[in-house]
């Protein structure tokens, strides 16, 4: 019995060590990795916190993790044109059409854009998202 208690408890702790090395937020908001700056989740804050208190330098990772990631900024919680809006100009067979995009654009932003030459990056196209210097997240 006294060896079963040792392994439930390693297990504990183990499993609370992983979670602070992986960070919080990271872990409960990965759709908010990317932020650059924001007001700070108090929740994710607090979770951090309490792994700071228990483990030290876990705890420190974690924070260093989630400020870097940007995952314990809460969500701006606004759009320049809402997404619902935007799916739209979406057909079934998930192709964008522009003169529909450029219409809704000019609607809620009130600017023309050209959009004529712009170009659907598929998913999983890594080499458009290099040739535009863009970083895959997620």
């Amino acid at each position: 019995m006294n060896s079963r208690l040792k392994s439930l408890s390693a297990a504990i702790l183990c499993g609370a060590l992983i979670t602070q090395l992986s960070a919080c937020g990271t872990i409960f908001y990965p759709e908010r990795r990317g932020q650059i700056s924001g007001q700070i989740d108090p929740g994710v804050a607090i979770l951090n916190g309490i792994g700071l208190l228990f483990f030290v330098i876990p705890g420190l990772i974690a924070f260093g993790i989630d400020f870097t990631t940007g995952a314990i900024y809460l969500p701006g919680g606004k759009y320049s044109v809402a997404p619902e809006r935007l799916q739209q100009a979406v057909d079934a067979d998930g192709q964008v059409n522009t003169a529909a995009l450029q219409q809704i654009l000019k609607h809620e932003l009130g600017q023309d854009l050209p959009l004529e030459q712009a170009q659907q990056i598929k998913n999983g196209s890594l080499n458009q998202l290099a040739m535009l210097q863009l970083t895959v997240r997620g």
